[in-house]
């Protein structure tokens, strides 16, 4: 009876010890003054995913990719399984990719989009490496559970519970990926992803307010920005009301009338910092509003985004310079609803894949709408990874322009222009597959 008392009362110290320990330890972090510097920054190197692809079209996408990057910085790269790694390494060889410069990893839960559940890295002066540990739901997935089954508990659960395991292996990979670098952890309950988070390293920070409302529906504004402000280590968030339209929360979603689309509402879509002080902001002309209808979705959108912007200030009080960059000529392809996916025609969408609300009949003609944007672009040591659209009918006098904004905002930087449009109807884009990881002071 004494020894299982003693016992008893031995764990109950140590885990008073522990919790003590735990909260010494975030006490520690916020002390140590971490923060998420910016992409233009030094980098040890970049991070991708990598996932089956039988009908997506990634694979030779990021291997173009990997070779403009590989002699710039370290690629390192996470997969879900030593198989899957196996098969990667296989193919890259096959594709005459030099891997001496990536470093391999297994890590369970690892999904292409590694900027999204990937971590999102920190440093401090005293040259330590940190990540900001955010809540993963699959963006936003039981939001949508619950419009679709109109708040029926049993069926939320019931599907809810199928991916649930998948989530919560994906939600630990950042933090795998802090362990391996050996980066101190900074935890927080805000649901986030890495392409919604957009700073200029001095201590501003911009983000989508749709989609992170959309993540998080039962937790106040205030309460997200005092966590934003506590893990990133910024002291201003600039709040934009709307992504792109055709970068809906949810896939899939009906943009307006037959046009459809899948995306995320990420601020790495339309709005981005080029240096401290300049904010490049996707634009549709006036002559182009009336094109077509999602056009002047995103001209009424982006023309709220630039007053927002026009009015902030940066953390030291100061405007900001703000460069309008052209999206791309709206590109879209005739689709079918069918009643389920199907390989031999990856591009139609089943019905039951929308907002119940939303969800058109089977065998109604659609509209497909790519996320496309000439924002989506990656950073890093000596060069800028854009996406290109002349070769899917775009304007090459406006992505000319693109370019000369790019050169012109990043001049000691090489302009390198990849066609990314399998990522792009996929909802994401180069940015959203890569996460970059800073070096330490």
């Amino acid at each position: 009876m004494k020894k299982t008392k003693y016992i008893t009362l031995s764990i109950l110290i140590f885990l008073v010890i522990s919790c003590k320990n735990e909260k010494t330890t975030d006490a520690d972090l916020v002390s140590e003054k971490f923060y998420i510097p910016a992409e233009w920054e030094p980098q040890d190197a970049v991070w991708l995913g990598w996932e089956p692809d039988s009908t997506l079209g990634f694979y030779p996408v990021v291997t173009k990719m990997i070779k403009t990057l590989t002699p710039k910085v370290m690629v390192k790269m996470a997969f879900n399984s030593d198989s899957l790694m196996q098969t990667a390494k296989n193919y890259l060889i096959r594709n005459k990719v030099d891997t001496t410069n990536i470093k391999f990893y297994t890590m369970p839960g690892g999904r292409y989009w590694i900027r999204d559940h990937g971590a999102a890295f920190l440093v401090n002066d005293k040259g330590e490496l940190g990540v900001a540990d955010f809540g993963w739901n699959h963006y936003g997935y039981p939001v949508f559970l619950k419009e679709k089954y109109n708040g029926n508990t049993d069926s939320i659960n019931k599907y809810l519970n199928r991916r649930l395991p998948s989530m919560q292996r994906t939600g630990k990979v950042d933090s795998l990926m802090a362990n391996i670098e050996g980066a101190k952890i900074l935890k927080t309950d805000i649901v986030n992803e890495g392409g919604n988070i957009e700073v200029n390293g001095k201590g501003t920070l911009i983000v989508c307010e749709s989609a992170v409302k959309h993540r998080n529906p039962d937790l106040t504004k205030d309460y997200i920005e005092s966590e934003f402000k506590r893990v990133l280590g910024v002291s201003k968030v600039i709040w934009l009301k709307q992504g792109l339209a055709d970068d809906p929360n949810g896939f899939f979603r009906r943009i307006t009338g037959n046009y459809v689309g899948g995306g995320v509402q990420h601020s790495d879509e339309f709005v981005r910092f080029s240096n401290a002080n300049t904010i490049l902001l996707a634009w549709v002309d006036e002559s182009e509003k009336d094109l077509n209808p999602v056009n002047k979705m995103n001209y009424d959108r982006l023309n709220e985004s630039f007053k927002i912007l026009k009015n902030a200030t940066d953390q030291d009080g100061k405007p900001f310079t703000i460069i309008k960059v052209p999206l791309p000529d709206l590109i879209t392809k005739k689709i079918t609803a069918r009643k389920e996916y199907s390989e031999e025609f990856y591009f139609d969408l089943p019905s039951n894949s929308f907002y119940m609300s939303e969800a058109p009949k089977i065998g109604d003609t659609l509209l497909r709408v790519p996320a496309s944007s000439y924002l989506n672009y990656l950073v890093t040591n000596g060069v800028v990874l854009a996406s290109s659209y002349v070769a899917e009918g775009s304007s090459k006098e406006k992505e000319d322009r693109v370019r000369k904004i790019f050169e012109t905002q990043f001049p000691d930087r090489k302009i390198v222009f990849i066609n990314a449009m399998p990522q792009n109807w996929d909802g994401g884009g180069i940015h959203c597959s890569t996460q970059q990881q800073p070096s330490k002071k």
